[in-house]
């Protein structure tokens, strides 16, 4: 616990995924790691009256991310309008308990890119006052969009240049982390932009990343259409969420090689949105699309493309407590375990700014960790089994 040393000892230590450490531990002081190694080297630095737990046949690794949420939503079929009926104190306290489920689950990092009059904002704030266990909590707060335009009922629509900026120096007052804009149209706005149809130009884009960044602020996109891709990586913009490269209506696709080596060049990352329900997702799109849709992931681990971990929870289906599940799909499609757990963890942190902070054990970094039984190198679904969570150093309830 903070303000006293703490030794974790496991079967397997992760300090990263592919540096698998056997009968390994870790030190943590004031909620920060100390010390990461053998067992008995990390012991003997310990202070002679440390909480010790011991799991000698489980493995402890960095806690989770999850970059790409909605505290503001339910999750149910009824998510836009149980949002817009809530209360403001209702919301608030929805928004909590899905931040609980997500940190019993064991994601200790979490970014929601996108909701009204800044909820997590204040959700982080009332937490902190509060002095609550919680997982790290980075915030985009109103999503940019156009009028009538992809999530317009959160109160972002722009109408020019001077809005855009006023609404981003109003984010940044609040605290927000990220600047979050909808490039493309989406499927849950009824009579805005197709998904894959772009809502903002390559100039309009340049713009908002450079008034972010005046405020220090990153951008993330919210991309499916390949133009509005295209359009955001020659903006600038630090993740590309979704990012489907659709051309037209049913499934129609184009991928291209040389934005993908942009990506690279630039350091943008790219966040999947895999939901924990993408069987059913599958089955409704049909074998094809679904290859198509799903098969980009690949293609873009082979030019070399940052995948990070997100899964657009708050959308139906797309449940706050099943990381594992939403993992599953990599691993469906060939990555390895080892892979498939950087993209949780070291690439997610590096991509969302936290590079040098959380994402794997290191002496100095943040004391977000996740004990489960078993082993998740050998089977991905060692990772529900979780035995502890700790943020900051501090037990998850």
């Amino acid at each position: 616990m903070a303000g006293m040393d703490t030794v974790i000892t496991a079967g397997q230590v992760l300090p990263t995924p592919d540096s698998p450490l056997r009968d390994g531990a870790v030190l943590i002081r004031d909620g920060r790691i100390a010390a990461v190694g053998p067992r008995a080297t990390v012991v003997d630095k310990a202070s002679s009256m440390a909480m010790r737990w011991d799991f000698p046949a489980g493995t402890l690794m960095a806690g989770l991310f999850n970059t790409h949420v909605h505290l503001a939503f339910d999750a149910s079929p009824e998510f836009l309008a149980n949002q817009e009926r809530a209360t403001r104190e209702e919301l608030q306290a929805g928004a909590v308990d899905r931040l609980r489920k997500l940190l019993r689950s064991g994601v200790t990092t979490v970014r929601d890119v996108g909701d009204r009059d800044n909820l997590a904002v204040s959700v982080r704030a009332a937490l902190a006052a509060a002095d609550v266990v919680a997982p790290t909590l980075l915030a985009a707060g109103t999503p940019l969009t156009v009028p009538g335009g992809h999530c317009h009922f959160l109160g972002g629509a722009v109408t020019d240049d001077a809005s855009t900026r006023k609404l981003i120096d109003r984010n940044a007052t609040a605290g927000v982390d990220v600047i979050k804009v909808m490039a493309s149209g989406g499927q849950i706005t009824p009579g805005g932009a197709q998904m894959w149809e772009s809502q903002f130009d390559e100039r309009q884009l340049r713009m908002i990343v450079e008034h972010a960044a005046s405020h220090g602020l990153p951008v993330a996109a919210h991309a499916h259409g390949a133009d509005a891709i295209e359009a955001c990586v020659d903006a600038g913009v630090a993740t590309i969420e979704h990012c489907t490269w659709m051309t037209g209506p049913g499934g129609q696709t184009d991928r291209r090689d040389p934005v993908a080596r942009r990506m690279v060049e630039r350091g943008i990352a790219v966040c999947s949105t895999s939901s924990p329900s993408w069987r059913t997702m599958a089955e409704r799109m049909g074998d094809d699309v679904a290859a198509r849709v799903f098969g980009r992931l690949t293609w873009l681990e082979e030019h070399g493309v940052r995948l990070i971990a997100g899964t657009d929870a708050g959308l139906p289906g797309s449940v706050f407590d099943k990381p594992v599940a939403a993992l599953e799909l990599y691993e469906s499609l060939g990555f390895s375990r080892t892979r498939i757990l950087e993209i949780a963890t070291v690439d997610s942190a590096q991509a969302v700014g936290l590079g040098d902070k959380a994402g794997r054990l290191a002496p100095g970094y943040r004391a977000d960790l996740l004990v489960v039984d078993g082993d998740p190198l050998t089977d991905l679904a060692a990772l529900a089994k979780v035995r502890r969570v700790m943020a900051g150093g501090r037990l998850a309830a």
